[in-house]
């Protein structure tokens, strides 16, 4: 499966009347007090970020939740912010810009009641990010925690799935370095812009994510980190997943904050059990008491998700593959296609591919590492 088509501002890119409809986009995400919810309306009844900049206060004010100081701000936006600019940061710094409009917009965030207008990105999104599963967890957690993160997030990206968190000290950044050390795709989704990380000291960790998957925010480059922005992503980090696993928490963690956007996005939301007199583990033992299912491997996670992990959105209708099968090389998919749903001897998968025996043989190891196919003997493999 290809990536999606990018629709993004790409540095050196000349302007153009995409450039102006960007610029619109930005302008009105830089309205102070416009939130998700003001702009959605908006967007409903205008349609256009354009028309939204040039409809009257007194159009705007017919618009649910905007007053008489809001509507000022937004026909004041084409003089008052110098969106101009703010693209060339972008362009400058490598930063994508991606609309609700855009075709490379997340379709898992596009269901949501109040999506993000507009998403800055750092590396690129892709269709593989369908799959996905997000693990957080707290910043003061334990070595346990630290370590069960990280084996959960190689897990599953050696499963072919995304592994979505949020950059954060502890949990969340073993998350991603698990991904990465399983070869997979992950995505930072963060609490600022991308030109003010928090926290500074995950730089490099930062510019990693970028190059295997993509640091994310639904807030201008210059946004300093607030408090209250953090719940605010925490919903995109289980909006972008088809659900979220807790690794360890206390019972006011943030991370229980996005288990609870879980719910309400009628995703699945998971919880890793610790010591049961460990303070870090009060949220997940809560969790799992009403009813969030039980994590001690990746197979729980497969196993719960079921259909959800096979029946893949395409253009046309619906393919279904197996998550690892989003991220096999042709060598790899030649080989699987010639493994059948019954016992296929391995001389018929090299003849049927058209590869050498040794070759075949290093591959079915590969893919039966990532659960796409089984050994049933030393002659014979199986597809899963």
């Amino acid at each position: 499966m290809h990536d999606l088509p990018t629709t993004g501002v790409e540095a050196g890119q000349p302007s153009t009347d995409c450039d102006a409809a960007r610029a619109d986009w930005l302008r009105l995400s830089l309205v102070a007090g416009i939130g998700p919810r003001h702009l959605r309306q908006l967007l409903d009844h205008f349609e256009t970020a354009a028309a939204v900049l040039d409809a009257s206060r007194t159009e705007l004010q017919r618009v649910p939740g905007i007053g008489p100081k809001l509507s000022r701000a937004i026909a004041e936006a084409r003089e008052s912010i110098d969106a101009t600019a703010e693209l060339e940061l972008c362009r400058t710094n490598h930063i994508d810009l991606v609309t609700l409009t855009d075709a490379s917009y997340p379709r898992m965030l596009r269901e949501l009641a109040d999506p993000p207008p507009m998403l800055f990105v750092r590396g690129h999104l892709s269709s593989a990010d369908l799959l996905a599963v997000a693990i957080v967890g707290s910043r003061h957690c334990t070595p346990y925690g630290r370590a069960q993160a990280r084996r959960l997030a190689a897990g599953l990206a050696r499963a072919g799935l995304t592994v979505v968190s949020g950059l954060a000290r502890g949990i969340d950044a073993e998350a991603h370095r698990g991904a990465l050390e399983g070869g997979g795709r992950t995505l930072a989704i963060l609490g600022g812009g991308l030109l003010k990380l928090f926290p500074p000291e995950h730089a490099e960790l930062a510019a990693e994510v970028a190059q295997h998957g993509a640091v994310v925010s639904e807030f201008p480059p210059r946004m300093e980190p607030q408090p209250g922005y953090f719940p605010q992503r925490n919903r995109v980090i289980s909006g972008l997943s088809l659900g979220t696993i807790v690794v360890e928490a206390s019972e006011r963690s943030g991370a229980l904050i996005t288990a609870r956007h879980a719910y309400e996005q009628n995703r699945e939301v998971f919880a890793v059990p610790g010591p049961v007199d460990s303070r870090a583990s009060r949220g997940p033992h809560a969790l799992i008491r009403d009813g969030a299912r039980l994590v001690a491997t990746v197979d729980d996670v497969l196993e719960e998700l079921g259909p959800l992990v096979e029946a893949v959105p395409t253009g046309d209708g619906l393919e279904v593959h197996r998550p690892a099968e989003l991220q096999l090389n042709d060598t790899e998919r030649a080989v699987l296609a010639a493994v059948g749903t019954q016992a296929t001897a391995i001389d018929t998968v090299a003849a049927e591919s058209g590869l050498p025996l040794p070759r075949v043989l290093a591959t079915l190891s590969v893919l039966e590492s990532r659960r796409v196919v089984r050994r049933l003997s030393g002659q014979a493999v199986v597809r899963v």
